[in-house]
């Protein structure tokens, strides 16, 4: 199967976090700094692993870690998925949002496990909504090009919305709980209730 694209793994932080008031990707639930802490996970499930950033952060990054700068051609999460892809348009990503505090390497090992690189992207949702989870998903390369199309058409800008009108596989994590966001400092606090 040597034509399954390579697979490269995308932490997400280059978001503002404005409901947060903090940089989500430097809050910490795990002993790190999140986007520190998936970027690791990711490093035992992806070939190559690297940190969405905007420029201003990068004074706050480690030295060892490789990054990838946003390019500001797209709004919202797309600008930092479709950076990475225009930097490594043959590569399938595997993208993480940083303020997804219950996520667990189990959970993405699921998610690499069901991986369809046929299709558009495979993605988790959760068993309540059925609702495909962009910022927790494998994209595949020409599911990334068909979104660039997607967003050049007008029709919108939610990577969502796109994975729902799109062919992409779905999967569930063992509770709906491991896909909890936290965009508010009262959702950071209550997810640090919920860590193990």
């Amino acid at each position: 199967m040597s034509n399954i694209p390579v697979l490269y793994g995308l932490v997400l932080s280059g978001g503002k976090s404005t409901r947060m008031g903090a940089d989500k990707g430097l809050l910490e639930y795990h002993g790190v700094p999140q986007r520190e802490y998936f970027y690791t996970l990711l490093e035992e499930l992806c070939d190559e692993v690297y940190l969405s950033l905007r420029s201003d952060q990068l004074r706050d990054v480690p030295q060892s870690f490789k990054y990838i700068i946003d390019t500001d051609r797209h709004q919202g999460p797309f600008n930092g998925i479709l950076s990475a892809h225009q930097k490594f348009p043959k590569a399938a990503w595997l993208v993480l949002a940083c303020d997804l505090p219950l996520l667990d390497l189990d959970t993405l090992k699921t998610l690499v496990a069901e991986r369809d690189a046929i299709l558009d992207a495979t993605a988790m949702a959760t068993k309540k909504t059925g609702l495909p989870e962009p910022l927790v998903a494998i994209w595949e390369p020409y599911g990334l090009s068909a979104a660039m199309d997607y967003l050049q058409s007008g029709e919108g800008s939610s990577p969502r919305k796109y994975l729902i009108n799109s062919n992409s596989k779905r999967v569930h994590p063992e509770e709906d709980k491991l896909l909890y966001n936290a965009n508010s400092l009262e959702e950071y606090q209550l997810a640090k209730t919920l860590l193990p």
